[in-house]
């Protein structure tokens, strides 16, 4: 045993991609196909590579003729082919010939499955960097259904050779944790950067599905993704599964209604309702071509230096069950959530928030690591014809509705705010219930948590039951409180 000394750092230990390849490949139980599309064999070439590879490999393959790719798996609708259907199309293929060629009888202990990309990598002229979807279907018993775990990549490399061989490396762990870290999809997640670095790849969506990952939540897993830094925003639908970023809002106009959601109450839904309303009375705005994006931030899940993982999943329920797109970011900044916006669509974009939110964006001192300060945070925030629609609010002490005619920002602001103002960036919605405006999250979560009644009064129709239904922040505890 090696000795320790005093002063020593302790240092994780971290399969090589060589080291975990061949730990496969000497199992001889593991036993599948590979199918890459677009960046190569580069996965298929690590396990060849690492030795006995014959244990492991039924067939590496690429169909990198569009034609031929269309022979061997058909013509998805869009016709298209890095798209998360195409990839699920490989997958299910390969197994089914896996299944179909190799007898049960011959091969009862054999662990089946099918590793699939489909990938574009750096374009010629250096634009456009690339992505794709990487995915497996796999199962951990003979005699159970298949596991599967799809997740999508965007390249941050500015040459073709290294981001084929990050995506070989990326499958190597991606296989290696299907099969030895399944017990822990959180681990499984993180060791999906072993041997790589954020600066690499960016992992922005990911699902896992099948008999394994049935009390898997895959809004956690979303945002396992943005705790390891492995990207700044990740999206997730009703139905609970995420979504990815890039294909929800490609093209889109955009209105986003970023708050705490803790819980969701009638003020929200009339922000939304009425921002929604005048939104889609802008210029060129169609509803068929409106995304509209409920978005937390990363710092408002987080207590105490810690994410409140409890807390997020009870957001999301609330949210889900009204049936709304929720994005989770690491932008506490505007500006950089219309800059990742702006990376999908050239479209309209408008944000719908609070008087005091719009206190906020006017404060200088959230924007002292910017070279140009509040003017570049504000260039890069209205450039594209963005609009503010601000939801007004009333003042306990004096009762005095405060709304964009009798705001208050600082002196120094006065006349930037003035600017926008009188060229209609910032929008009062003046259509709206005052009554709700009497209503606040942190006020509804008290009542909720010391066990008060009349909160319910407060939610949209529905929220009341399903926080009851399934015990949302707190509200068991609340109820043995008062016994």
């Amino acid at each position: 045993m090696a000795i320790s000394l005093r002063g020593d750092q302790d240092i994780s230990s971290v399969p090589t991609i060589k080291s975990k390849a061949l730990r496969i490949n000497l199992n001889t139980d593991i036993y599948g196909t590979f199918a890459e599309i677009g960046a190569g064999q580069e996965t298929a070439r690590n396990f060849f590579r690492s030795g006995a590879a014959s244990g492991t490999i039924a067939k590496a393959m690429s169909a990198y003729d569009k034609d031929f790719s269309d022979a061997i798996y058909g013509m998805e609708e869009d016709k298209r082919y890095v798209t998360q259907p195409r990839l699920q199309t490989m997958l299910r293929h390969e197994i089914d010939l896996i299944e179909d060629r190799l007898s049960r009888q011959k091969h009862p202990d054999k662990l089946f499955f099918s590793y699939a990309n489909t990938v574009t990598t750096i374009d010629f002229a250096r634009q456009f960097k690339g992505h794709g979807w990487v995915g497996i279907r796999f199962q951990l018993d003979p005699l159970e259904g298949y596991n599967e775990i799809v997740l999508h990549l965007r390249f941050k490399e500015t040459d073709a050779r290294l981001q084929q061989e990050t995506l070989g490396a990326l499958g190597v762990n991606l296989i290696y944790g299907a099969f030895y870290l399944n017990d822990s999809p959180k681990e499984l997640v993180k060791s999906f950067y072993d041997n790589l670095g954020n600066h690499q790849i960016e992992i922005d969506m990911i699902n896992f599905s099948g008999p394994r990952f049935m009390y898997v939540d895959n809004r956690l897993m979303s945002l396992q993704l943005l705790k390891n830094g492995m990207t700044n925003a990740v999206m997730f639908g009703p139905d609970g599964n995420n979504l990815l970023p890039a294909q929800v809002l490609y093209k889109k106009n955009i209105l986003a209604l970023r708050g705490s959601f803790r819980p969701v109450t009638k003020v929200n839904m009339d922000m939304f309702e009425q921002s929604k309303k005048m939104f889609l009375e802008e210029n060129k705005v169609e509803e068929e071509k409106t995304q509209i994006i409920f978005e937390i931030t990363l710092s408002n899940l987080t207590e105490e230096g810690k994410i409140n993982e409890r807390d997020f999943l009870d957001r999301a329920e609330l949210l889900c069950s009204l049936g709304q797109n929720v994005m989770i970011t690491n932008f506490q900044q505007y500006f950089k959530l219309v800059e990742y916006f702006s990376e999908f669509t050239k479209e309209r974009m408008a944000l719908a928030m609070g008087v005091i939110n719009l206190i906020q964006i006017f404060d200088e001192k959230y924007y002292r690591d910017l070279s140009g300060g509040i003017l570049e945070a504000f260039g890069k925030l209205f450039y594209r014809d963005l609009k503010v629609y601000m939801y007004p609010y009333k003042d306990p002490e004096t009762g005095e509705y405060i709304n964009s005619e009798n705001l208050k920002v600082h002196p120094r602001m006065k006349e930037l705010y003035k600017y926008f103002k009188n060229n209609g960036k910032l929008v009062d919605i003046k259509d709206l219930n005052k009554e709700h405006l009497e209503i606040f999250s942190r006020t509804v979560l008290k009542m909720i948590m010391d066990g008060e009644k009349g909160w319910e009064d407060m939610l949209p129709t529905g929220i009341a039951d399903t926080i009851k239904q399934k015990r949302l922040f707190g509200y068991s505890r609340a109820r043995a409180s008062r016994k």
